[in-house]
């Protein structure tokens, strides 16, 4: 799902916000969280899953053209875990689907 398709969707549940509403919460809300992920923070929302950062240590890569030995720095990168309701739903939709692709 892309970001304009889940702004298509909020705005389609809730018709009392404009669309530009919408489009602006959803924009804070990935700002605040990129602010927090930038700030070494960790996003918890329940039932859903936890964003972090992981490290990943500076290490001797190769130019795959080249050959040429690479210095690469150490760099964060951000990490989704997701929850176990969302484990659950995710796993009992998938086996639905299996149910209905076999009958």
């Amino acid at each position: 799902m892309t970001k304009s398709k889940l702004i298509d969707l909020l705005a389609k549940k809730w018709p009392h916000l404009e669309r530009k509403e919408v489009e602006l919460a959803v924009g804070c809300m990935i700002e605040q969280m990129s602010k927090a992920l930038m700030a070494n923070d960790r996003i918890e929302i329940r039932g859903f899953g936890s964003f972090s950062l992981h490290y990943h240590p500076p290490f001797t890569g190769r130019n795959p053209r080249t050959g040429a030995e690479l210095k690469l720095p150490p760099r964060y990168s951000p990490y989704f875990k997701p929850g176990r309701e969302l484990r659950q739903r995710v796993d009992l939709l998938r086996t639905s689907c299996e149910i209905k692709q076999k009958a």
